[in-house]
């Protein structure tokens, strides 16, 4: 039905910067909320920052500051602009949206395939 897909992940030294990208296609009808969440090693998955279709956003303490979530209503696309990268935001970073689709009269939840950010020196 809906298909997320993720890239801009990679290997970054301590203090860079990365901008991870996802773009959702398929039956979409709207997008009311696109999120990052993140997973790392022998941790469970954590929501990172959300934003909503109008604007609206917030994220965790840990990246207040540094991390920055925007969106393209037009390209269904969800954007995480990462700076001061640190060793403890190594993880998969996944791409979620809720999305309304045009053969389901309720909204749901859909996942990207997730993306690797690994921060070492």
């Amino acid at each position: 039905q809906v298909q997320l897909v993720e890239s801009g992940g990679g290997l970054v030294q301590p203090g860079g910067s990365l901008r991870l990208s996802c773009a959702a296609s398929g039956t979409i009808f709207s997008i009311e909320r696109m999120s990052w969440y993140r997973q790392a090693p022998g941790n469970q998955r954590e929501l990172v920052a959300y934003i909503y279709s109008d604007g609206g956003s917030d994220s965790v303490d840990s990246v207040k500051g540094r991390f920055t979530i925007s969106r393209n209503n037009a390209a269904n696309t969800v954007y995480l602009q990462m700076n001061s990268l640190k060793p403890e935001d190594t993880a998969v970073y996944y791409c979620n949206a809720l999305v309304q689709t045009t053969i389901a009269p309720r909204s749901k939840d859909f996942w990207g395939q997730g993306t690797e950010v690994t921060v070492s020196s």
